[in-house]
């Protein structure tokens, strides 16, 4: 399955520019064969926290998705905000024509940067299958949290990260998408912005790491479509080497209980 990795500059909280940005880059992948399209975290207002101006209550970003996924016949897979009360949700929807397939709420608020004031947290993992191939569905700050990768491996053929992550951290950025791959031993990849958006300094490098940890594909640089091939499916790699029959949950969890004991 041939997918493609969308780096863009967001138009800072301009919904309606970059989704006609969008609708063009969804053309394009589509024309060179690309089965799905990835764009980053928030893909069409950036990392917002002015949920008042950004946040949706009647998902119109998601039909709009759905009709463009319909017109070209390439799935797409995009974040956006959703209306929830007090706070905000930060999405992660994949559609394939007419469907939604998939919908992850970011399990990890960013607390470092105040997300956590404005978005709440999600209380589930998201699995979801396209042309044979399943996927897990993550969210940038997510990536620190390895726990949740390896549940989401247990399924997964490719994990993806879309995100707005920083330039000052971008090595831990490329370290980590990495790990996860290796740990793991599943696709994994990484779909984050590109240059100044509101106010921060962005590096891209998007990518794709093989269930090795080999590189797949990137690291993209400026505004462009890094297009990756999924040949095999993750059990091929599983069984080659089989780390993961080799793991001891019920043993990490009496660690996690032990800690909770003691508080």
């Amino acid at each position: 399955m041939k997918i493609a990795l969308c780096q863009t500059s967001i138009v800072w909280e301009n919904k309606a520019e970059n989704i006609k940005r969008g609708r063009d880059w969804c053309k394009a992948a589509a024309e060179e064969g690309a089965r799905l399209i990835c764009f980053p975290e928030m893909s069409f207002t950036g990392f917002s926290m002015n949920t008042v101006k950004t946040a949706e209550s009647e998902m119109e970003t998601v039909r709009k998705m759905l009709s463009i996924s319909g017109e070209y016949r390439i799935a797409i897979a995009f974040g956006w905000a959703k209306a929830a009360g007090k706070k905000a949700e930060n999405h992660y929807t994949v559609v394939d024509g007419n469907k939604v397939l998939g919908d992850y709420v970011k399990l990890h608020p960013f607390s470092y940067s105040g997300e956590d004031r404005w978005f709440q947290k999600g209380s589930d993992t998201c699995l979801l299958a396209l042309d044979g191939f399943v996927m897990g569905l993550t969210i940038c700050y997510d990536l620190r949290f390895p726990e949740l990768y390896q549940e989401l491996s247990k399924s997964a053929d490719l994990i993806l990260v879309p995100a707005n992550w920083p330039a000052a951290r971008s090595m831990h950025w490329k370290c980590l998408l990495q790990a996860r791959a290796i740990e793991n031993q599943c696709y994994v990849a990484g779909i984050n912005c590109q240059g100044d958006i509101g106010g921060l300094a962005y590096s891209g490098d998007s990518c794709l790491f093989l269930p090795d940890g080999q590189p797949g594909c990137g690291f993209a640089r400026g505004e462009e479509l890094l297009f990756c091939d999924l040949r095999d499916k993750a059990e091929k790699w599983q069984q080659a080497f089989p780390v993961k029959q080799d793991r001891r949950p019920q043993l990490y969890a009496g660690y996690y209980d032990i800690k909770q004991k003691d508080k």
